[in-house]
């Protein structure tokens, strides 16, 4: 299948859900849920039926203090997924991975978009694969690594560094050729829970940038440490980000729980942009 453009899904118009599926058995929020293909397959068709507009898979956990697993780890969990959900639906899917490897054997699969929190850093062989594929891919920003983010994150301008940082990494993928770049500000990766508020108080001042953005507040320990909610217990908290976000310029919207979240999308859609489903 060819990669559909974004804007022939709306993008610009109207906000795009992505729903998460986590073929792992260690993410902070789903981990084990879905690590059976069968299961995961099951789950991302039911995440489409609820409305996602993008399934994004990911076969290694990211969240803080993860180990890194092997590609071939890696590839045995996303690859099966990839293949069962794209024999059911025609839906984009993103791979959310670092590794060249992965990337390139999840398109060839039927992957149609890569998620990479590095923005390109930690595989140089990355803006190879994605320019011969021409792909989006999101640039994601990250203080450190997963295995050590949230040990003491510190900024003097968190929204001023992001948007460095950002700046750079759209000009090194732009000079390998890549052009259907997407941004996110990385909520929860290096970040306080006063530094994931401020991203999403002043997320319109990445739209400086030129390029949409997405970003991925569900179910983030941010909202648990606001409200006090277990994981499982924080979709107001990821409803309220989320609504929050678009009306500060989210283009793209990262969530667990896709039917409670496209009602908000559908009401801020229509309220903030003017789009009526």
């Amino acid at each position: 299948m060819d990669a559909r453009a974004l804007e022939e899904l709306g993008l610009g118009k109207r906000t795009l859900i992505m729903g998460i599926v986590n073929v792992t058995p260690d993410s902070f929020s789903d981990g084990g849920l879905y690590a059976d293909p069968e299961k995961a397959i099951a789950h991302a068709l039911e995440l489409v039926e609820e409305g996602a507009d993008i399934i994004d898979i990911g076969g290694e956990s990211t969240r803080p203090g993860a180990t890194p697993v092997p590609a071939e780890v890696e590839l045995e969990r996303v690859l099966p997924v990839i293949e069962g959900i794209r024999e059911e639906s025609r839906v984009p899917i993103s791979i959310d991975t670092y590794k060249a490897i992965v990337a390139e054997a999840a398109l060839e699969a039927g992957a149609t978009m890569v998620n990479d929190i590095s923005a390109l850093r930690f595989d140089p062989r990355m803006s190879e694969v994605l320019r011969r594929y021409d792909v989006p891919v999101v640039l994601m920003h990250m203080q450190g690594e997963p295995r050590t983010m949230q040990q003491d994150p510190r900024y003097d301008d968190v929204i001023g560094e992001i948007m460095a940082f950002l700046r750079e990494r759209l000009a090194v993928a732009r000079e390998a050729g890549l052009s259907k770049l997407i941004l996110d500000p990385g909520i929860g990766f290096g970040k306080t829970v006063e530094h994931n508020l401020e991203i999403l108080r002043r997320l319109g001042e990445l739209k400086a940038l030129g390029r949409p953005i997405l970003i991925g507040p569900s179910r983030k320990s941010f909202i648990g440490q606001l409200s006090g909610a277990p994981v499982e217990e924080r979709l107001p908290g990821t409803i309220a980000a989320v609504v929050l976000g678009i009306a500060r310029g989210a283009d793209i919207v990262r969530v667990h729980n896709v039917r409670a979240v496209k009602q908000a999308v559908i009401l801020a859609d229509a309220i903030i942009r003017g789009e009526r489903r």
